[in-house]
């Protein structure tokens, strides 16, 4: 039997958007500073790249946690609206990390670091059998 889990695979259009998204500015910096591997020592570019970087770093645990959660039957109307809070705030953390909207990066680690602590806790209980 085939489970779809919709909005695990909705989350996930929207992370490879986002990662493509990322990957772009980064070649549109290395394009327009001549560099073609690296940061070539620019912090621009470098700040572009811990960007993509921390994206890569917590997408894909908090992935698997929602695809769990909702082929467990447990995501319910609120597992679609946490998962677009948590890819909006990987959004503001990227733009926060060029230095345009400084609060940004803050708002994407508050963000992200709740979102995750609430999808562990949402995990033990159904593990429990709790929730």
């Amino acid at each position: 039997m085939i489970v779809l889990l919709p909005t695990t695979l909705c989350l996930t259009a929207a992370a490879l958007v986002i990662n493509f998204w990322l990957g772009m500015r980064i070649g549109k910096l290395r394009h327009a500073h001549g560099v073609s591997v690296g940061d070539g020592g620019n912090e621009a570019i470098l700040r572009r790249m811990r960007a993509q970087l921390n994206f890569v770093e917590q997408v894909p645990l908090t992935l698997i946690a929602i695809g769990l959660v909702e082929a467990a039957g447990k995501g319910g109307a609120w597992l679609a609206p946490v998962g677009a809070v948590f890819m909006l705030g990987r959004v503001a953390h990227a733009i926060g990390m060029d230095g345009s909207f400084k609060a940004g990066r803050g708002i994407g680690m508050l963000t992200g670091m709740l979102i995750q602590l609430g999808l562990v806790v949402v995990s033990v209980l159904i593990a429990l059998n709790k929730f």
